[in-house]
């Protein structure tokens, strides 16, 4: 528990990347119409669900006035509602849906993270932004020991998964040999591959629930459903 406070309260006070604090901050003070009466959050999000999840969940970061506004990750905007539709279908979360801190989810067997803690402008974090975030993926990869169940959600989520194992080994002084050609992102891909940890990872992808993918048909809620079924088979859930 107190690895988990120190590494929860470092993320909340991060002010790595100068460009994401003089965003989140000024969307956290404008606001947006809808949400006028809310007091926003307006600092980095930590990881949220299962602390002995067998499965971990990989996003991009949060939004502007969903993870941003609300404080908790996939909580109070549309990608939210449909990651916890699917969720919720297969038995990992309590709710389909995710609206505030306080909305009474419950997420079972699943943890929820993101390889950038901090509302980016555009949703696009900078390769170096990225970068500074790494350590906590890393750090929740070491404390997360029965998650053997990666799913990636989106290419830059799925990138910067592999650059945390890689982390992860060279701080343990493992020999670690990522499959040869390296993993590529396609939604529905699945890889077997060495756990800096020890023993096999399973390494799923999916394309990221965002309203771009959702809205053009690229990404349907039974596809997701069915990732996060063969997640969950491979977890043993």
């Amino acid at each position: 528990m107190k690895l988990w406070d120190e590494l929860n309260a470092e993320i909340v006070s991060c002010e790595k990347c100068p460009r994401l604090v003089a965003y989140r901050q000024r969307v956290a003070a404008e606001k947006k119409r809808e949400f006028r009466s809310w007091d926003y959050w307006g600092k980095p999000i930590t990881g949220f669900g299962d602390r002995n999840a067998k499965i971990l969940l990989v996003g991009l970061a949060p939004a502007a006035h969903g993870g941003n506004r609300t404080g908790r990750i996939f909580t109070g905007d549309s990608s939210a509602q449909t990651l916890m539709r699917a969720l919720h279908a297969v038995g990992l979360a309590s709710q389909p849906f995710s609206l505030h801190r306080d909305d009474g989810l419950k997420l079972s067997g699943v943890y929820l993270t993101a390889v950038c803690r901090c509302a980016p402008p555009e949703n696009k974090p900078t390769p170096e932004e990225i970068r500074n975030c790494l350590p906590y993926l890393v750090r929740e990869l070491e404390l997360l020991r029965e998650a053997k169940v990666v799913v990636a959600l989106g290419q830059i989520a799925f990138g910067g998964t592999l650059k945390a194992l890689e982390e992860l080994a060279r701080q343990r002084g493992v020999e670690w040999q990522i499959l040869k050609p390296r993993p590529k992102f396609a939604h529905g891909a699945h890889y077997q591959i060495p756990d800096p940890r020890g023993g096999t990872l399973q390494l799923l992808a999916s394309y990221h629930p965002s309203r771009q993918n959702t809205q053009t048909g690229r990404l349907t809620l039974q596809m997701l459903v069915d990732v996060l079924s063969r997640a969950k088979s491979l977890a043993d859930l």
